[in-house]
């Protein structure tokens, strides 16, 4: 198995295509560091809520991919990991903008992680701030994880 952050920087190579969600909603994985995630997305009409603005679990997407992603390139071999809670605050409506969405690990416990992430605008303006807990998962519980 693999250290996921390994598996990140082979993405950012381009010898590995994005993964399966980041093509669906339409992010990308931009840099990573220890600890630290980088996603840019493109919002558009493709991503509206019925009142027209950027449907908040998009937002929540983006979020938990940087956070999870700043978490996974903490981890070393055979551990994996689980995403206990997530909690997001909407700090300004978007219709159509470039996001850059900023995780990074707070603290790194044994077994449980807090981060955190912020998503920006184009100005560099908060549109959303998110937290989340994470567990490591390692040996057995990280096998198909």
């Amino acid at each position: 198995m693999a250290k996921m952050r390994d598996r990140i920087e082979r993405i950012l190579k381009g010898e590995i295509p994005q993964p399966p969600v980041a093509q669906l909603i339409g992010f990308r994985v931009a840099a990573i560091y220890p600890g630290e995630a980088v996603i840019e997305f493109e919002a558009g009409e493709e991503h509206a809520n019925p009142m027209g603005t950027l449907h908040g679990g998009i937002l929540c997407d983006i979020a938990d991919a940087a956070m999870g992603m700043a978490f996974g390139a903490t981890l070393g071999e055979a551990e994996s990991f689980t995403t206990l809670e997530l909690k997001i605050n909407f700090l300004k409506p978007i219709w159509k903008a470039k996001l850059r969405a900023t995780g990074k690990v707070i603290k790194r416990g044994r077994t449980i992680g807090l981060i955190e992430c912020n998503v920006t605008d184009e100005q560099g303006s908060l549109v959303a701030r998110a937290t989340s807990t994470c567990m490591v998962l390692r040996d057995g519980q990280a096998l198909g994880r």
